[in-house]
């Protein structure tokens, strides 16, 4: 499958609701928000609440993601996901240092855009 098809395919709000898969074959969650590259659109980041109690919001990179019958599979482990660093969220939106370590964590590059608020993710 190439991803690239498969992104084609799919319209992002349709992401929403959907499991996700580890690289493994192994359930995160169901795929709460995407954040999405405010320069570019494309996917960069989903969330998933974890936890029973005390549930938060877990961050799980969907740069690479392969669309199938029983969800949607990234290419990073659980346990990856699970040692991430955790994260306030300012509203809706992630603060740029703090998207500067999930992107660093997931090692991906990171440059902030020129914009105002120098944030990189914007939620859809």
């Amino acid at each position: 499958m190439a991803d690239e098809e498969q992104r084609a395919d799919w319209n992002v709000a349709e992401w929403h609701g959907q499991m996700l898969i580890d690289r493994d074959g192994e359930r995160i969650g169901k795929l709460e928000d995407v954040y999405v590259d405010v320069e570019t659109d494309e996917p960069q980041f989903g969330t998933v609440k974890e936890g029973f109690f005390n549930r938060h919001l877990t961050f799980v990179p969907l740069k690479v993601i392969h669309i199938g019958p029983n969800g949607l599979q990234v290419d990073v482990t659980k346990e990856q996901i699970r040692s991430a660093p955790d994260l306030d969220l300012h509203g809706e939106e992630l603060s740029q240092a703090g998207e500067s370590a999930l992107y660093h964590y997931f090692e991906q590059n990171y440059t902030p855009p020129n914009t105002e608020s120098g944030r990189r993710l914007a939620r859809r």
